[in-house]
Order: C-alpha cells, then sequence, then structure tokens
C-alpha cells in the first residue's frame, strides 16, 4: 500500500532541496539572483524556509540552475520495501537475492547442501563477503584451506582462485554480497 506525505510535508523539503541544489551547481546566492532575477534577500528566505515557495519563484530558479522543477517538488512515493523472494537452483544450491536492483553490491542467502564433491577453484573480478548463518562453511582460497561456523566473515579478492561448500554431513546457510569494489582480502577466523 503506497502512502503519500502529506502537502506540508511536501512543502517543508523544498527549501533544503533548493540549498543542496544550487550548492551542489556551484553557484551563489548573488548569481542565482543575477540569473532569475529574483532578490538575494527572496532567495536565501525561499532556502531558509522563511518564504512559500511559489511556481512564479520556483520556475526561474529551476531554470537557471539547470534542474528539473520535479527534483525540487516531487512527492517521494514510499514503496513496499521487502524485496521479492525468488529463489534459483543451481548443483543444489539455492541462491536468494536479497537486493532489488541488479547494481552492486549484490546481496544473496545462499544454501548449500553436503556433498561429497571436489572443490573447483575458480577465478573472476570482483570481491566477496561470506558469513555463515547456520552449519559448516568449508572455504579453499589460494593455498588456504578452512572451515568457518555460523557467526564467522571473510572477505576476499575473486581474482585469487576460490572455491566454498558445506563442510561435513550438514548443509550451510550463508549471506554473501558480491561486487566489484571492496578491499582486499582480510580473514577472521577461529578454527584452521
Amino acid at each position: 500500500m503506497d502512502e503519500q506525505p502529506s502537502v506540508s510535508a511536501v512543502i517543508e523539503q523544498i527549501a533544503p532541496r533548493l540549498r543542496r541544489a544550487r550548492e551542489k551547481k556551484g553557484i551563489s546566492l548573488a548569481d542565482l539572483a543575477r540569473a532569475t532575477g529574483i532578490s538575494t534577500s527572496t532567495l536565501s528566505r525561499l532556502e531558509s524556509a522563511q518564504r512559500k515557495p511559489s511556481l512564479e519563484l520556483l520556475l526561474p530558479i529551476t531554470a537557471a540552475l539547470g534542474i528539473p522543477l520535479d527534483e525540487i517538488v516531487a512527492v517521494p512515493r514510499i514503496l513496499d520495501p521487502r524485496v521479492p523472494q525468488q529463489p534459483t537452483r543451481k548443483d543444489g544450491r539455492v541462491l536468494i537475492p536479497l537486493s532489488r536492483h541488479q547494481g552492486e553490491p549484490r546481496a544473496y542467502k545462499m544454501t548449500i547442501p553436503a556433498h561429497d564433491e571436489q572443490p573447483h577453484l575458480r577465478t573472476h573480478a570482483g570481491y566477496e563477503w561470506l558469513y555463515v548463518l547456520r552449519g559448516r562453511l568449508r572455504v579453499k582460497l589460494g593455498d588456504h584451506d578452512f572451515i568457518m561456523g555460523a557467526g564467522e566473515a571473510a572477505e576476499f579478492d575473486c581474482r585469487i582462485p576460490h572455491w566454498f561448500g558445506a563442510a561435513g554431513r550438514g548443509g550451510v546457510e550463508v549471506l554473501s554480497l558480491f561486487g566489484k569494489q571492496g578491499e582486499r582480502i582480510h580473514l577472521r577466523t577461529s578454527r584452521h
């Protein structure tokens, strides 16, 4: 259910939006006054919410700043923030996206069943952060081979040959963040 803010709440946001837009463009109040024909004191009062905004004032200001009017007066829509659960399965693993957008970083909850499989190390661009929710996770990272338990985290550069899977007879649940940005390897484990 979309719930729209009141008109007064939208009007309250105009003053700070005007100031941010002007400052972002690097334009002084005096320069904006010259470009719009609106006095510096009126512009200052608009930006400090001491004067009510009107279309007569806002149209020349947004034109001078080169921004659309709706950037200043848009009513933000309040959407359902829940991420749709659309799990995918591959090689017995269940991958549930935890982020709505396809940008980065991407977040997933992963369920990995117990297997008697040989690790197949792979490399690719990016960085990964793992957090074990439940079970035990075996991680091979370059020459390192270690087990992580619930509550442990690791992050690594994916250009290092790596593989991870369930350790032992039970499955494992993991939170994973993946993106092209990140830090170089930082591992913190209490078990070896």
